[in-house]
């Protein structure tokens, strides 16, 4: 029995569909970190972190990728000498033959996210991007003999074009008339070389994703019936509605301020929760996995009744200011669950390696009762 065995480069290529790497921020490393994309698979372990601990467990459990949501290489590294646990861990990594991939802030960025993982252990409906993202989308025009329209969109909406929101399949399409001429060296679908001709054209209009940009175009060329095919790309400044930072969503029914601390704490099995009083039942709530003070504005413009984040300074608990209850509940508690949201999508994309939750805890944060 022969069992195709899957490369790196395969994994790495699923995950960028998933959580795409233009998704990432600028100060972000995420991608194939150490190892080689060429690299067969014998097993995953997913981590949140990645330390010598993490290496050494992947060592045992014969895992040869591992995937953390935290890259180990953040910032820039000149020297790897072994001299602190980032430059001890790439070493290990690399004696062993193992490749570290990590989706950071890509994956806290997309519809189905970390974010999305805190909202469903919070029980939360009707979860939204609590910051939408700009930059990430393009509109294309292409022009199409009026005959071959409905083809030709079908093609673009299959490769991902056309979604706005909640909605499929949006474009907008005007019809005129395309003038050309064939060279000498043209093969023209319709008309004559040197004969200047004249075609009911319709205009197509679309809204694509910037990271599925050449996927489109390629399947715009294949379903197009003319050899040239005419078409142009313009960036476009609209907030993606899909994709940013954070989230918010509602309770099922309304809770006191001491009975949703403590389905916050039940539901993500926290130790220990800082947080702001306030005069006021709560209902809809916004969240971010990791650091999230910097959404602190946007999620009293949502109208949150509550901000579920962690990693808030001592002073910016004060701009809560009897508007908002700020939960922090620790980085490490807020972003842990991100292992199985990983698991759940390598296991059901490939069957023919294990995918493994590491049972390392890298919590740098002890508390003390």
């Amino acid at each position: 029995l022969f069992i195709k065995m899957t490369k790196i480069k395969e994994v790495s290529k699923y995950i960028d569909n998933w959580a795409p790497l233009d998704y990432q921020e600028d100060y972000d490393n995420a991608g194939l970190i150490t190892g080689n994309e060429d690299w067969e698979v014998k097993a995953v372990l997913i981590s949140l972190d990645v330390t010598e601990e993490v290496i050494l467990e992947a060592k045992t459990r014969g895992a040869n990728l591992i995937i953390s949501h935290h890259p180990i290489v953040f910032k820039s590294i000149k020297k790897i000498t072994g001299k602190n646990y980032v430059e001890r861990t790439i070493l290990l990594a690399i004696k062993n033959d193992i490749a570290i991939f990590s989706c950071h802030t890509n994956l806290d960025h997309i519809t189905g996210g970390v974010n999305w993982k805190i909202a469903s252990k919070l029980n939360l409906k009707n979860v939204k991007v609590l910051r939408p993202k700009k930059n990430t989308l393009s509109k294309l025009v292409t022009f199409v003999p009026v005959g071959d329209k409905e083809k030709v969109k079908a093609a673009l909406f299959e490769a991902g074009a056309g979604t706005i929101g909640n909605y499929d399949n949006c474009s907008f399409e005007t019809e005129g008339i395309g003038s050309f001429k064939p060279g000498y060296d043209a093969n023209p679908v319709i008309g004559n070389r040197y004969i200047q001709e004249y075609v009911n054209e319709s205009r197509i209009e679309v809204i694509l994703p910037n990271h599925l940009q050449n996927d489109i175009i390629e399947a715009l060329k294949i379903a197009h019936p003319y050899e040239e095919v005419a078409f142009y790309l313009s960036k476009i400044e609209n907030y993606n509605q899909d994709v940013g930072a954070g989230a918010v969503g509602e309770l099922e029914a309304e809770m006191e301020v001491n009975e949703f601390l403590e389905h916050v704490r039940t539901s993500m099995d926290l130790k220990v929760i800082k947080f702001t009083p306030i005069n006021k039942k709560i209902k809809k709530v916004a969240l971010c996995g990791g650091a999230g003070s910097f959404l602190l504005k946007d999620a009293i413009r949502s109208g949150a009744d509550a901000f579920v984040t962690s990693d808030f300074k001592y002073h910016e608990f004060f701009d809560a200011d009897n508007q908002i209850l700020i939960a922090d509940i620790g980085h490490y508690e807020s972003e842990v669950f991100t292992k199985e949201l990983i698991h759940f999508q390598l296991s059901n994309k490939f069957s023919n390696f294990a995918s493994l939750l590491s049972e390392t805890q890298t919590n740098p944060v002890k508390y003390f009762y």
